[in-house]
């Protein structure tokens, strides 16, 4: 190797050997900068409000007879659903919409008053009371909150069919459930 080859591979390693020390020395006196925190908190409010619904409830439901039977939903009844989470409990109410069930045929001037219907259901026991128009009558009652998926509250229907004509006599019975 020629002279000129040695100094400098000499000088390139002296070179190199002075550049680590140097970093060494540097690096050796410096700190990395420190993260920087602070914290804070903050409270979480969850406010339940009572809700309560009627759900699944018996579309309609038919009574079919001659005039003097006494007829009723039997293996039919009236279900619905009621959830609530309102630990007082709740009612149910059901009442006629019209005072009379009225005829699907023209020219029928016949009517079946709607107190002749009448229902039982858990707040009435085995007893069926008639209904009433613009009275409503409690058909259910609980004096705490239902389960998680609801309670299935049943009801059933009976009537002891009147002198009228032959016809499909129908109103509406409107249900209401009600937190205590």
């Amino acid at each position: 190797m020629s002279s000129f080859r040695k100094s400098r591979a000499v000088f390139m390693g002296l070179a190199m050997a002075g550049a680590t020390t140097a970093a060494g020395v540097l690096g050796a006196g410096v700190t990395p900068a420190l993260a920087d925190t602070d914290t804070a908190s903050t409270v979480v409010n969850v406010v339940v409000t009572s809700s309560i619904t009627l759900t699944e409830l018996t579309p309609s439901f038919t009574l079919t007879g001659a005039p003097g039977e006494v007829v009723t939903t039997g293996a039919n009844p009236v279900r619905m659903r009621v959830t609530t989470n309102n630990f007082a409990g709740y009612t149910v109410t059901v009442a006629p919409r019209t005072a009379a069930l009225t005829p699907s045929i023209a020219g029928n001037t016949d009517t079946i008053p709607t107190n002749l219907l009448q229902v039982n259901g858990p707040a009435q026991g085995s007893a069926y009371v008639p209904l009433s128009f613009g009275t409503p009558v409690v058909v259910a009652t609980k004096s705490s909150a239902s389960g998680a998926d609801g309670d299935v509250i049943v009801n059933n229907y009976r009537i002891t069919i009147p002198f009228v004509r032959p016809d499909t006599y129908s109103g509406i019975l409107d249900y209401v459930a009600t937190t205590l």
